[in-house]
């Protein structure tokens, strides 16, 4: 049996009442949220090597920035079920300033925020290094040691690190990015859970992701078994990461979905999989009046019960 539906608080919650935004989402039908912590430190700004001031602030004093999420999450009853540290967490090209701030800086108090929300999961991109090291092992040699950074406060505050399935995007063409090997990371994450005695490290299974680079959904979350934790839900026209609404995009005329949303259910099944259906469609809500957001989360969620029955 699921454990909840969940959908990220970006484009819902708002810092000025935060009450508000999770009262809409328990509305709408959802019981968890996926925090979009990385909304504070945009990507965009990450790219051209110019972070903001976010979290140069002590980790106390985004505790108390922060406050009035927690007690809104926990006034409307939402469980606060995974985060997403920003991204990237490595910026190839940067400056080493640039870089040592969001290892030394960003990903602690992130995960510190993630301990004071009671939140079990934090999602982390792998480094996107294999065309400048040569390899992906090259690639995941870098990813592991900034994982290994954080996994000793990982095993002291309950918290599982979960790495995702990403793409790179080069020449105009789309390709696999880090993690799109299922095998090779049951392995890595046995292997680094085996040496801290703890789950420090699972799996985020990202759909969008998986579509654009034609991973068999199916196969994938099989082979993943137990150490898929979370999940990005979401729909794409397999070109672009567009986060929409699942069913949105067909291939054809006769309505076959772009997605492969049946080999997805399946692979969860298989795997009884039991975690949280979370839904990363926040910029789907902007496509629509801003009086519709309301009924376009509660369609969302209603797309989540509808999983979850097929599961």
């Amino acid at each position: 049996m699921m454990t909840g539906i969940g959908v990220q608080t970006h484009n819902v919650v708002k810092d000025e009442d935060p009450r508000v935004g999770f009262g809409m989402l328990k509305e709408a039908g959802f019981t968890c949220a996926d925090f979009s912590l990385n909304g504070y430190l945009p990507n965009t700004l990450l790219y051209q090597s110019q972070p903001n001031s976010f979290f140069d602030r002590p980790l106390q004093e985004l505790e108390d920035f922060f406050a009035p999420h927690r007690q809104g999450a926990e006034a409307a009853g939402i469980k606060i079920h995974q985060m997403h540290m920003p991204y990237p967490v490595h910026v190839p090209g940067a400056t080493e300033e640039v870089n040592d701030y969001l290892r030394r800086q960003v990903a602690p108090k992130s995960m510190g925020l993630c301990h004071y929300f009671g939140c079990r999961y934090m999602v982390v991109h792998g480094f996107k290094l294999s065309y400048y090291l040569g390899s992906e092992e090259a690639e995941w040699r870098e990813t592991e040691a900034f994982l290994e950074s954080l996994a000793p406060y990982a095993k002291e505050a309950g918290i599982t690190i979960c790495i995702e399935n990403l793409y790179e995007s080069r020449g105009g063409r789309i390709k696999e990015g880090p993690c799109c090997d299922a095998g090779k990371a049951v392995e890595r994450i046995e292997r680094m859970n085996d040496r801290y005695g703890a789950e420090v490290l699972g799996f985020c299974f990202d759909t969008g992701h998986a579509n654009l680079v034609g991973i068999d959904m199916e196969k994938f979350l099989t082979r993943l078994g137990s150490h898929l934790k979370v999940l990005h839900i979401h729909d794409n026209d397999g070109i672009r990461d567009l986060h929409q609404i699942p069913y949105t995009f067909t291939k054809t005329r006769e309505n076959r979905a772009s997605t492969d949303w049946g080999g997805f259910l399946k692979g969860l099944r298989n795997i009884g999989y039991e975690g949280v259906l979370s839904f990363e469609t926040s910029p789907s809500l902007s496509s629509f009046p801003e009086e519709m957001k309301a009924d376009v989360l509660t369609f969302i969620a209603r797309i989540g019960r509808h999983f979850a029955k097929e599961i």
